[in-house]
């Protein structure tokens, strides 16, 4: 039994006229004769009752034909379904992002997208860098967003923003004596840090590496889950630490933090996905926007 059949069956039955019903569904009526005779045939089942020169549905047709529809209304809602994701006018995309793209970069364009394509619901889940990869892996996220390129062999990532990190302190009276204004300074501190596992985390200890300070030596007071507590913490007075600029600079504009010159590496938001994983269609569109307005870190 085919859907063509169906559709045959169902417009003869409407019509009770072969040649109406062949007219009506651009076939010629003999590929309609044969359509009806192959069904009847291959169910071992009347459907129609030749009557003169017209025909008339059977008792089994009659039964039949409330099915028919019903099989034919489920498979245009299937047809559409798929028109629908064709077309992004319906879809999910679970995303996991770490925190300073989750909580600054992301929502903006993730509001963009879902006005351009309200159908569209978008998932985010927040977790450093670690997790967000690990949830790609696992297929819990659809794309991930994390600040440093990841060295996953799993993974691939894609370029779609730029950032900077800045290293800040207090101006107040509780900050640390005399900001550091040499990289020896920088071992003699009291620093807040983000937790291990975040990428923030991750670059800054590099970076101080390539100064020729080992981040074991470093008197650490505070370790933060996020980036805003960091930032309060900065602003209490007492300590230093580094945020990516889009979390410092309304502290910087209002004055409750200042910047220390310290080299940090420029660094990219990059989206993640699984190598050996198609997209879907919806998650691919939101990324190809993504990586179309690429931007620079002030953006």
């Amino acid at each position: 039994m085919t859907l063509e059949q169906l559709r045959i069956f169902v417009a003869v039955a409407e019509r009770q006229h072969v040649t109406e019903a062949a007219r009506a569904l651009n076939l010629t009526q003999s590929a309609t004769s044969s359509a009806l005779a192959a069904l009847e045939s291959r169910h071992g089942v009347r459907l129609f009752d030749r009557v003169g020169r017209g025909i008339e549905l059977t008792e089994a047709g009659r039964l039949f034909l409330p099915e028919a529809r019903s099989v034919l209304a489920r498979a245009a809602e299937a047809a559409k379904a798929l028109d629908d994701l064709t077309e992004l006018r319906r879809g999910h995309v679970a995303l996991a992002a770490s925190q300073t793209v989750a909580n600054h970069w992301l929502p903006p364009r993730m509001r963009r997208f879902r006005e351009r394509h309200p159908g569209i619901t978008l998932f985010l889940r927040i977790a450093n860098t670690r997790e967000v990869s690990e949830a790609v892996a696992a297929g819990d996220a659809d794309l991930g967003f994390v600040e440093d390129e990841l060295r996953d062999p799993r993974l691939r990532t894609t370029r779609v923003a730029d950032d900077r990190l800045v290293l800040v302190a207090s101006p107040g009276d509780g900050s640390p004596e005399g900001a550091p204004r040499c990289l020896p300074e920088l071992a003699k501190v009291r620093w807040v840090m983000r937790e291990p596992g975040s990428g923030t985390r991750s670059i800054l200890e590099d970076a101080l590496r390539g100064a020729g300070i080992d981040p074991v030596t470093l008197s650490v007071d505070l370790e933060l889950p996020s980036n805003e507590a960091v930032r309060s913490a900065i602003e209490a007075g007492g300590v230093v630490g580094v945020l990516p600029l889009a979390v410092a600079q309304p502290g910087l504009r209002s004055g409750t933090l200042i910047e220390i010159a310290f080299p940090l590496p420029a660094r990219g938001f990059h989206a993640v996905e699984m190598k050996e994983r198609s997209l879907g269609r919806a998650a691919s569109a939101f990324l190809h926007e993504l990586r179309d307005n690429h931007q620079g870190p002030d953006e």
